[in-house]
């Protein structure tokens, strides 16, 4: 009976060793890992004079305006859903979808501005209108004009969707994708 105590208690060990080693092993593994990764340099797309942070609201909303992403001599600003929203965070021209619009474009016209880029930069955006049957034909047109005055060929990739907004008096958000070449964070391409 001795002897099979001895052997069991010799298994255990043998066992807890294994585990530990084991495991030992899968922390090692993590680090490893940890330390062959590299966070993509980012930062937050702000234009204050234009529009406030989300944080600043009266009830606090928590995200960037945009972000700034840098890798590999590319840059990609991803900006968030903007819509008529002053610089004190004020949902502005409430009714006038026409004048919604505008100031949406001007906001995200500043964000972009505020990282060096512009509308030319721009490949993709994805528009939100709260009535899309009622201000679609509207909606075409100010963006047509817009671009048209941007000068932008070719046009981003688009996409429109009919949605209910974070406010109700909001009828309209955007939100745009740019990517441009740059050295270091700064911008090396000819405007």
């Amino acid at each position: 009976m001795a002897l099979a105590e001895l052997t069991n208690e010799r298994t255990k060990m043998n066992e807890t060793r294994e585990n530990t080693m084991n495991r030992t092993k899968t922390e090692l593994d993590a680090v490893a890992v940890k330390q062959a990764h590299k966070r993509v340099s980012r930062k937050a797309i702000r234009a204050p004079q234009v529009l406030n942070e989300a944080y600043a609201y009266e009830r606090p909303s928590s995200f960037s305006r945009g972000l700034r992403l840098d890798i590999k001599g590319v840059t990609i600003l991803l900006i968030s859903g903007t819509a008529s929203v002053d610089e004190h965070g004020r949902s502005i021209h409430q009714g006038d979808f026409r004048a919604q619009t505008w100031r949406t474009y001007h906001n995200i016209t500043a964000l972009l501005e505020s990282e060096g880029a512009s509308w030319r930069d721009v490949v993709r955006t994805t528009c939100y209108l709260r009535d899309i049957e009622r201000d679609y034909a509207a909606f075409n047109e100010i963006r047509t004009e817009f671009f048209k005055q941007q000068d932008l060929d070719p046009l981003p990739a688009s996409t429109g969707i009919q949605a209910i907004l974070c406010r109700p008096e909001l009828l309209i958000e955007i939100e745009a994708m740019a990517i441009f070449e740059s050295d270091n964070g700064n911008t090396v391409r000819n405007r």
